[in-house]
């Protein structure tokens, strides 16, 4: 990330940008950097410049508190003014509730195309978020940062083989530094729910995108995304999961985003 923009709260947000097209501001997910939305900004072609971000927290981003969802709206809204003053977007995962978000604020946002957004699609499934929200703020309140990366990990359904090898891999300590932006993602999901009533209020197209391969509970999430603004379209791609390939992934946002 080679590039800063001054959020509203003072907030250094580092970006970079791939190609010099209409914009296209990439929304990382939970416990990632900008740098893991780079081979998917290569990917998005057809005269679009891609950028990638360090959300707050994270890479070479700032950080402020308190901590607020408002805030990394602003956060997008200095982004989308640094490169030239309306954009589209595109969120993974968490990233995707915190892009609908920016466009449900009234952004000047052109287009969203969000891939697996985790909401729950029915009371077990709001509850189980809710059980993961008390827990998440216990364990980040002792300092137990790797604890808090381990419930993620299970909450995402990682076996507990997986997470154990997980924890002894030399990167885990990399995971366990931006572990308090856990609670900023748990936030941007609201109460873990679809907020349809949240969704009705966004007015430009929406494309709402899950992998065949995937759970599928994570399918109907994303249909239900496309079916709650007033112009949404779900598709999937056949194959996919949750960790998607970009050469997938890309084209189909090439082609709505260049519509």
């Amino acid at each position: 990330m080679d590039m800063k923009a001054i959020s509203r709260d003072g907030t250094a947000i580092a970006y970079g940008r791939t190609g010099a097209g209409p914009a296209v501001v990439l929304v990382s997910g939970a416990l990632s950097a900008g740098s893991s939305m780079g081979p998917l900004a290569t990917r998005i072609t057809g005269g679009l410049g891609s950028v990638p971000y360090d959300r707050r927290g994270r890479g070479e981003s700032g950080d402020t508190a308190p901590y607020a969802v408002a805030r990394e709206v602003e956060d997008i809204a200095a982004l989308i003014d640094a490169v030239g003053g309306s954009a589209a977007l595109y969120g993974m995962s968490s990233g995707a509730a915190l892009a609908l978000e920016a466009a449900a604020s009234g952004l000047p946002v052109t287009r969203v195309a969000v891939y697996e957004p985790p909401f729950a699609v029915d009371e077990e499934g709001g509850e189980e978020r809710a059980a993961y929200t008390e827990q998440l703020s216990e364990l980040l309140a002792e300092g137990r940062s790797g604890d808090a990366v381990e419930l993620f990990m299970s909450l995402t359904g990682a076996p507990a083989e997986m997470i154990a090898s997980a924890r002894r891999a030399p990167w885990w300590p990399d995971l366990e530094a931006v572990a308090p932006t856990l609670a900023y993602d748990d936030a941007a999901m609201g109460d873990g729910l679809v907020p349809r009533e949240r969704l009705a209020s966004v007015t430009v197209p929406v494309l709402a995108v899950a992998g065949g391969a995937s759970p599928a509970w994570m399918r109907e999430a994303a249909r239900a995304v496309a079916e709650a603004v007033p112009d949404g379209t779900y598709r999937t791609l056949d194959g996919q999961t949750h960790a998607v390939d970009p050469d997938a992934l890309g084209p189909l946002l090439t082609d709505f985003f260049s519509a």
